[in-house]
């Protein structure tokens, strides 16, 4: 009874699960960390494993590369995602492996999913332990570590960054998810068009779980001796697309939606498209984070305010958390899109970066340099300076620019809010030249 249990029990493990590799060997992509003789490998496979964090789009290898420590370390292994523990359970995680490594000399790594869902304080939690060799820690997340870990612990960890598979590796993984007999859908003794698989190849996006997934949904269709179809797969990946969200499948189209209907000023699309990535179980940082860029690259000076209040936003979702922060990012969200629009601060910067990459780089005109020092008055610094205050409305005519650029204008105010304002006071300062 018991085989027959534990049988069944592995039939109804997702076939995502189910494939996941057991060694470098069954591993495809990511080859300039962990091909033969590359760094992330040598660690493991000789044992020398520092905390590291591992940084990458879903279905990349984040979690099977922890699952491989786990197989060759000789330390012992403690897995636990950051959405489901907290304190508590990291206390405990902390008094065993102070335990075994008081008793039986033994180091434990510790393996957290989704790390960047533990805010700032619970991070700090780790600090202390990675130090002292109590934890070697593996952390994986989706979001940019520079965003959302702290670089306290990031200075204490090594950073790999993987990247989308490549469309040879997702084929390879297709492949043998039909094939293999034991793990796969080899069993089913299916094929699958040239079409198909082309389509599902490019559906899959670099993404290894999503391939398999489309796979697994294609596999209980109703196939004609066993083929699957370009519409079978376009069908699963509908399926997909509705149901699967919360496994980021989705993601990055549901906030270009949520972002360009905000720049759209369209408060209701936008507001639609917020509730279906809360729903889904969206980072709500994430989205807020989102907000603050779109509030200098969308809005600017067309309303000042609009920066503020995204940051405001951050910060209380921040502290607040969901479910309530969704009323606060419900409101930035509104003030956002109905908002008037203006990118002029995003175009300025982009040219104003072109030519300092482009441009010859001259010297700061003189007039413009500090003269903190006798030496420095002599040279003339700042003596020809105009003090914009001693003057009507605290305009006059002064270049600030240096003297290949003078000619140069890189913010182009619109006509829209605030920002009229600012072009009818610059407009002002050009008459009086």
């Amino acid at each position: 009874m018991a085989n027959l249990f534990e049988q069944n029990s592995y039939s109804e493990t997702p076939l995502a699960d189910r494939m996941r590799p057991r060694d470098f060997s069954e591993f495809y992509g990511q080859n300039f960390l962990i091909g033969k003789n590359k760094p992330l490998r040598k660690m493991i496979e000789t044992d020398r494993l520092t905390s590291i964090i591992l940084w990458g789009p879903p279905g990349t290898g984040k979690t099977t590369i922890g699952r491989i420590v786990a197989a060759k370390t000789n330390s012992y292994f403690e897995e636990f995602s950051a959405v489901t523990s907290g304190v508590n359970d990291l206390r405990r995680v902390v008094k065993e492996a102070k335990e075994r490594r008081n008793l039986y000399k033994l180091k434990t790594v510790l393996f957290v999913d989704e790390i960047h869902r533990f805010n700032k304080s619970q991070q700090d939690g780790f600090l202390p332990h990675i130090e002292n060799g109590t934890l070697i820690l593996v952390g994986a997340t989706t979001e940019n570590p520079g965003f959302e870990i702290n670089s306290a612990l990031l200075s204490r960890s090594m950073l790999f960054e993987l990247k989308k598979l490549e469309d040879s590796d997702i084929k390879k993984i297709i492949i043998s998810t039909i094939t293999d007999e034991d793990r796969g859908l080899g069993k089913q003794k299916l094929s699958i068009e040239d079409d198909a698989l082309k389509y599902l190849i490019k559906a899959a996006n670099g993404d290894a779980r999503s391939a398999i997934n489309a796979l697994e949904i294609a596999s209980s269709s109703n196939l004609k001796k066993g083929l699957i179809t370009k519409s079978i797969i376009s069908d699963s990946f509908n399926k997909k697309i509705i149901s699967a969200y919360k496994k980021g499948d989705n993601h990055y189209d549901v906030i270009s939606a949520f972002i360009k209907s905000m720049r759209g000023s369209d408060p209701d699309a936008a507001i639609y498209w917020l509730a279906r990535m809360i729903e889904a179980g969206e980072d709500p940082k994430f989205i807020a984070r989102r907000m603050v860029v779109f509030a200098s690259e969308d809005i600017g000076n067309a309303a000042p305010m609009a920066l503020l209040l995204a940051v405001a936003c951050f910060e209380a979702v921040n502290y607040i958390g969901l479910p309530e922060a969704r009323i606060n990012l419900a409101q930035c969200a509104i003030y956002l899109a109905s908002a008037p629009k203006s990118n002029a601060s995003y175009l300025a910067i982009d040219d104003a970066l072109k030519d300092v990459r482009e441009e010859k780089i001259l010297d700061v005109p003189k007039h413009l340099k500090n003269a903190p020092t006798k030496f420095a008055k002599e040279q003339g610094y700042g003596k020809e300076y105009l003090y914009p205050h001693n003057f009507p409305d605290g305009i006059m005519k002064q270049d600030y620019l240096p003297e290949n650029l003078i000619t140069k204008k890189y913010y182009v105010p619109t006509d829209h809010g605030v920002e009229a304002e600012i072009k009818n006071r610059l407009d002002r300062k050009k008459s009086k030249k």
